[in-house]
């Protein structure tokens, strides 16, 4: 499947996630004000951490074995029941865990032990959360793009009613449990949709671990690891820095912007996500390899470029439409965070390659620097900027790392070459 052809096919989906997501901050808004955007962006920080933790971390190793395994299903098996087995025991423990320490957690994340049922809520729907993100990490790798789509707008539609409802009748605490719960529900239509599959059995997901493939997964476990505590902290720690300097309602800003962004790049994540890992997974030579990245490069980056500019030409009517007046602060954040989102999925294309490759030790690495970077980075444009600082540090930080891809990516593919 061409680059071209994944991504109108994701098009249909990723509309209606971002008209969902946009419909979804309008809501948010006006229910929760700029401090509950705070609240929210850090208990999405904490859900992705928490769930990566409890699945083994081992979904970009799934999605890349059974697309390496495409033509041997029995090894694809193996891999699953792995996969599954880890999943169920993690998840288990995990919400085990979560539900004994739900006050801590909420005064820790949320600034508010009160909010402790919220995780209470968030620890009884764990299995299901972690396992539709192994069953859509599965899809990916068969490159069922039209199942993956279907469990995606699934996804969408979940998240926008429940969290609207909960949102309207209960305020931030129910928007809070919403986010706990919805992707949890989305599981059920994930699983329909895989079981139809002549391909899947329920009986693949569970068995006896291979340490073989416990191995293999295991390279991306670190990476995912990595990954799941590197990003969310840096953004819990940015958001804190706000908050403590500039007043909460500044973090709201900055979480706003976040989601916007969010929302307008999520065509061209998405196919980062769908078609990249399982395509530079198969690739095996530097040649071919060179071809992927020129193609990203003439068709992903301009339209990221594009859209950026557009959204920063419409930044005060986006944010009338999109949000209400008490936003009006986070204008000056448009310019920065527009021209950082470009400079991010430029440095994307080639950042991907390390997990196609499973380049742990490279990725870790600068998973680790680039987050510490980005936090210390906004402290010293914050200092001396205020509140546009924060997205002055993601752009500075994001050019830097491209320049940092660039050399690395080509180390390698040099390396590749003379092999």
């Amino acid at each position: 499947m061409t680059l071209i052809k994944t991504s109108l096919l994701n098009g249909l989906a990723v509309v209606i996630r971002m008209l969902t997501l946009l419909g979804l901050n309008k809501i948010l808004a006006i229910y929760v004000g700029p401090s509950g955007y705070a609240a929210i962006g850090q208990f999405q920080n904490a859900i992705q951490m928490i769930t990566t933790f409890a699945s083994g971390a081992i979904n970009n190793g799934v999605t890349k074995y059974t697309a390496e395994y495409f033509e041997n299903e029995e090894r694809q098996h193996t891999v699953w029941r792995t996969a599954g087995t880890v999943a169920l025991c993690g998840s288990g423990l995990t919400a085990v865990i979560i539900a004994a320490f739900n006050e801590s957690l909420a005064g820790w994340f949320l600034k508010d032990e009160s909010l402790g049922g919220v995780f209470i809520w968030f620890a009884a729907t764990l299995v299901f959360f972690v396992f539709n993100t192994l069953l859509l990490a599965i899809l990916n790798g068969k490159k069922e793009i039209h199942r993956y789509v279907a469990a995606n707008i699934a996804g969408s539609l979940f998240a926008l009613m429940i969290t609207s409802a909960m949102a309207m009748q209960f305020g931030l605490y129910g928007a809070l449990v919403s986010l706990a719960i919805y992707q949890s529900l989305t599981f059920f239509v994930t699983f329909f949709l895989t079981l139809r599959a002549k391909w899947f059995r329920l009986s693949y997901l569970f068995g006896a671990i291979d340490p073989q493939a416990a191995k293999n997964l295991a390279k991306y476990t670190a990476m995912a690891l990595t990954a799941a505590a590197c990003l969310p902290i840096s953004h819990i720690l940015v958001r804190n820095h706000l908050g403590e300097t500039l007043g909460w309602d500044a973090a709201g800003y900055w979480e706003a912007m976040w989601r916007l962004s969010a929302a307008y790049l999520m065509l061209v994540t998405t196919t980062l996500s769908v078609y990249y890992l399982p395509r530079l997974s198969e690739i095996t030579n530097s040649q071919d390899l060179k071809r992927e990245i020129v193609q990203g490069y003439r068709i992903i980056l301009p339209i990221t470029a594009a859209s950026g500019l557009v959204v920063y030409l419409l930044r005060d009517l986006v944010i009338k439409i999109l949000f209400t007046e008490d936003f009006t602060a986070m204008e000056q954040l448009f310019g920065w965070q527009m021209l950082g989102n470009t400079l991010k999925i430029g440095s994307w294309i080639l950042a991907y390659i390390m997990l196609g490759k499973a380049m742990a030790r490279l990725f870790i690495f600068t998973e680790v620097v680039f987050s510490a970077l980005f936090v210390v980075s906004v402290i010293f444009y914050t200092h001396f900027f205020g509140l546009v600082g924060v997205s002055m540090a993601y752009a500075s930080n994001y050019a830097i790392y491209w320049i940092v891809m660039f050399f690395l990516i080509r180390k390698y593919i040099g390396e590749a070459m003379s092999a």
